[in-house]
């Protein structure tokens, strides 16, 4: 239409036209993995529904693209200039950066997927362009961990689903999964309905759930598989601390792992001794430390490194995966790497709070700042902690970074002012996570830019089962991309940031590389410094069990770790005989648990540490006859004999 290629300007009329050399075929680098959307939650029958005059089944609804104070813009002239009004986006000249490889190439982005990948590419003449040339084209990170609507003593946290995930495209990431913490007498599908309500209507950005177990139940079981089958959910969360609320025994704990395993989800665990902290914070307490002090003093990195060693042990007694949430300490970590070289199935999650600053604060004259680093595990007060975990993370013995953003106000942290152990656990970061990364790993030379994708989004992708859908650049994935600028320089500040709270953890931070723009779903929502976002146009990303990168060694292991008796003939010998007591026991909290299939239980012996005493005078071995006593007498002289007294 020459026409209309007039009526274009000069930079767009020859796109795609003209060129010396032939299009980029879809084969090579740029193919799509073969069989990569397989049983994979990426549905593309709903692209089948829309024609070429039809909008998109994926075309979401976009009553408002920049929320504020203001009424609704009423008509699109009247949105901000940087708020795109298309879904087709051309992003050139950028080195794309996935977790295995890096190259040079065009995207086409069209209906919010990645349409085309190469050189040349035949795009319509009104699409919009972005030039990359010079910056880094990653997929959307993900944040695997965050807790935007969980409650602490009735007190919600300050930044919700809006104002986080908000927060969370303006520092790089396009996708979080949140944690459903249910109240008490709340089940487990009452409170994941209730967070799809609140994030359906609130969040900015694609979401996924995981699901805490707050409490062993005998329905428990049911209420995991009809969030397994039903809900799109395949991870759960158990606690090892916060004694007489939330905190598991050992035996529950390897019963939940078993029904975890069984469905193909992947076991989570908030890993401290429970029952020495409760211990400690009351000895605190009576010394008189009341400040935020007492709450890392109450939380020695032992009891974290101690409780991860045994929920690993539990974990690999069950055949179970294992994912430590909110790796916090050195020797925490360090008890993870030994497991993961060891082979055991086991992943490690440090934060952006305990990899971009230490738990020094804590003791700060000022209250209201030490009350902000309060979260658990607490932050580590050894200063060499945050470059042990970045080492780590770098070399994959850690393998996904989260932010465990929770946030409170300092009046709400206030709560807490005469008692630490009142003071509302959490931390920011769910802005700052990718930058703080980028500088302890990127920049310091300990991790390459493929590592940086690997941690900030893939390895997250793979293990919750959502790649290649999410966390890689290719074709048919969902178009959220980031395009990163290595050379850009900021200084984190809570004067600029995009929370609902005074404090930021990592205040006076500064950090090279930052994100330029940010596309989600599709859609610019970040350009040149621009926040545009819409309330309430987050997906719900259903996830399926058993994924690959985690299941295929726990099928294996399972096949190898069949048990077989030994074949041997009947014992026809004596067999001494051992008494059972009489005495009643009180049914302990394991009695009462559902065991495992291929269970057997043991036989009932005499407890050696019960009293045989009666006030009757009898005993419990009076029916065994005595031998007749005899008398010892050594008289002078040296030698003894023995007299009998018969």
């Amino acid at each position: 239409m020459p026409g209309r290629e007039a009526a274009l300007p000069a930079c767009f009329a020859g796109l795609g036209t003209g060129s010396p050399r032939p299009r980029q075929k879809r084969g090579g680098m740029f193919c799509s993995v073969e069989d990569a959307f397989d049983n994979k939650t990426l549905d593309f029958a709903s692209l089948g529904a829309s024609g070429p005059g039809t909008p998109s089944a994926r075309t979401r609804r976009d009553p408002d693209p920049c929320p504020g104070p203001g009424p609704a813009a009423p008509a699109p002239a009247e949105l901000p200039p940087r708020c795109p009004q298309s879904d087709q986006l051309l992003i050139k000249g950028g080195k794309i950066v996935n977790d295995d490889q890096s190259f040079y190439a065009d995207i086409y982005v069209e209906d919010g997927l990645i349409k085309q990948i190469g050189e040349n590419l035949t795009v319509p003449g009104d699409v919009k362009t972005i030039d990359a040339y010079g910056q880094l084209v990653l997929p959307g990170g993900i944040d695997v961990h965050t807790r935007l609507q969980t409650p602490v003593m009735g007190l919600t946290p300050a930044d919700d689903f809006y104002q986080g995930t908000r927060a969370a495209l303006a520092g790089g990431t396009t996708m979080i999964i949140d944690h459903v913490c249910p109240d008490a007498g709340t089940s487990l599908v009452a409170a994941y309905e209730r967070w799809r309500g609140s994030a359906g209507g609130q969040a900015c950005c694609d979401y996924s759930l995981h699901v805490d177990i707050p409490r062993w139940h005998e329905s428990l079981r049911e209420e995991l598989e009809a969030l397994v089958k039903d809900k799109g959910v395949n991870s759960f969360l158990v606690f090892m601390a916060y004694k007489d609320k939330l905190q598991c025994t050992d035996a529950q704990m390897y019963e939940i792992f078993c029904i975890i395993r069984d469905l193909g989800a992947i076991a989570q665990v908030h890993a401290e001794n429970g029952d020495i902290i409760d211990e400690e914070q009351k000895r605190l307490l009576e010394l008189g430390i009341t400040g935020p002090e007492g709450h890392v003093l109450s939380r020695p990195e032992e009891v974290e490194a101690e409780a991860v060693y045994r929920a690993i042990t539990i974990a690999k007694q069950a055949n179970c995966p294992l994912y430590v949430t909110k790796v916090m300490s050195k020797g925490a970590a360090d008890v993870l790497a030994q497991a993961k070289r060891k082979g055991t199935v086991v992943y490690g999650e440090p934060i952006t709070a305990s990899l971009g600053t230490d738990g020094s604060h804590y003791w700060s004259k000022n209250w209201a700042k030490a009350a902000a680093f309060v979260t658990s595990p607490p932050i580590s007060p050894d200063p060499t902690t945050p470059e042990h975990l970045s080492s780590l993370l770098s070399c994959g013995d850690l393998q996904v970074a989260g932010s465990a953003h929770c946030t409170f106000t300092t009046a709400q942290k206030a709560v807490g002012k005469d008692n630490f152990t009142l003071i509302p656990e959490g931390t920011n970061g769910i802005e700052e996570r990718m930058s703080i990364i980028w500088e302890k790993c990127v920049v310091s030379g300990k991790m390459d830019e493929n590592g940086f994708v690997a941690v900030t989004s893939t390895n997250a992708a793979k293990i919750f089962n959502c790649y290649p859908r999410k966390g890689r650049i290719a074709l048919g994935a969902d178009a959220d991309v980031v395009l990163w600028n290595p050379k850009a320089m900021r200084i984190i500040s809570a004067k600029t940031h995009n929370l609902n709270v005074e404090y930021n953890i990592f205040e006076g931070t500064e950090c090279h590389g930052a994100p330029t723009v940010v596309i989600s779903q599709g859609r610019v929502v970040l350009e040149d410094g621009n926040l545009c976002v819409t309330q309430g146009s987050g997906r719900f990303i259903p996830r399926k069990t058993f994924p690959d990168f985690v299941y295929k060694r726990i099928k294996a292991r399972n096949r190898l770790a069949e048990i077989h008796g030994v074949p041997r003939g009947l014992y026809d010998g004596p067999v001494h005989e051992v008494l059972t007591s009489t005495r009643a026991m009180a049914p302990t909290s394991a009695a009462r648990i559902a065991p495992c299939a291929g269970k057997a239980p043991a036989p009932a012996v005499r407890n050696l540490h019960q009293s045989g005493f009666s006030l009757s005078g009898s005993q419990a071995d009076d029916h065994i006859a005595r031998r007749t006593a005899q008398k010892i007498m050594a008289p002078p002289g040296g030698r003894s004999n023995i007299t009998s007294l018969s």
